[in-house]
């Protein structure tokens, strides 16, 4: 496997890293309409485009198996394709977010148990908690804060 930051990013990779995005999204995201994934579907190429540090993870292929998106201290994205899952690359993904981009936050869907057990298992702690997600939408978030080193 593969992982890297990448610094340049291209359209055809930008469109590969979405397409990830919703395969993990449908294997995981269970809460979300159909309508919901297709609309929030509709800005994860600027959300992509626009964080600060994007690394993947990809095979000796050269196909994307997991991404993670971070900015200033803050994990905003952390998506891999499910043939992935419960591997370890997500645990390798988030602990070289925390070692060499200082992670210390992330925000995970309070209707995603399996995100929020990981992260707990990380060492994240819930510090904060909505009814809404930030669009509004009836998702209940929690923001996480890691406080161990």
């Amino acid at each position: 496997m593969k992982i890297c930051e990448v610094h340049t990013r291209t359209p055809e990779q930008i469109q590969a890293l979405v397409q990830l995005w919703e395969a993990s999204v449908r294997a995981t995201h269970h809460f979300l309409s159909e309508a919901e994934i297709l609309r929030i579907r509709e800005y994860v190429p600027q959300a992509i485009g626009g964080v600060a540090h994007l690394i993947t993870a990809e095979t000796e292929a050269g196909v994307p198996a997991g991404f993670l998106g971070i900015e200033n201290d803050r994990l905003e994205m952390l998506f891999l394709s499910p043939g992935e899952r419960g591997k370890g690359l997500g645990k390798q993904l988030v602990e070289l977010g925390i070692q060499q981009y200082g992670v210390r936050e992330v925000t995970v869907n309070e209707q995603n148990p399996q995100a929020v057990g990981f992260y707990a298992h990380l060492g994240f702690e819930t510090w904060k908690r909505t009814d809404c997600d930030e669009e509004g939408g009836p998702y209940p978030l929690l923001y996480m804060r890691r406080t161990q080193s």
